[in-house]
């Protein structure tokens, strides 16, 4: 196995503190560039967020796309336990909740400890995105109970 010299290992930390910053900042041009010169498309951060993760979290739409289009794993959890579209739940960012979703999202992936993107949706009163994750649910009797009680306490 090869062996980095401390100066490759800060040059390396460097270069991925950079494509970190690409995928919250949108700046898919220069994160494409790194990515077609080898970079792991699934990259993670000392918590666990992938690139993916950074860009929904951030509303990078392009770079998501992107990071999607490449094949980037589009459920896979950060420490926490929580997805690129649990993250984008929480901030409420429609259009890039139906990018995850069109991907393959899953609306029910579980943090492990019972909240989903979904229930994110809820608890933050993102009713549009809870609406839009309701359309698209193969488990749907619940969601529609509890996004009703959304509602009334939203009048």
């Amino acid at each position: 196995m090869m062996q980095l010299s401390l100066e490759e290992e800060k040059r390396f930390a460097e270069l991925c503190k950079m494509a970190f910053d690409f995928a919250r900042n949108n700046d898919y041009e220069n994160l494409k560039i790194m990515l077609d010169a080898g970079l792991n498309i699934n990259l993670k951060t000392h918590k666990g967020d992938t690139l993916l993760m950074l860009a929904a979290y951030n509303n990078s739409y392009e770079c998501a796309k992107m990071l999607l289009e490449k094949g980037a794993k589009v459920d896979e959890k950060n420490d926490r336990g929580q997805t690129p579209l649990a993250g984008a739940c929480f901030k409420g960012y429609l259009p890039m909740c139906k990018l995850l979703v069109k991907y393959g999202a899953d609306i029910d992936e579980n943090n492990g400890l019972g909240m989903t993107p979904y229930t994110f949706a809820l608890m933050f009163a993102r009713k549009e995105i809870a609406e839009f994750l309701l359309q698209n649910s193969k488990k749907s009797f619940l969601k529609r109970i509890s996004l009703n009680i959304l509602k009334i306490f939203k009048k």
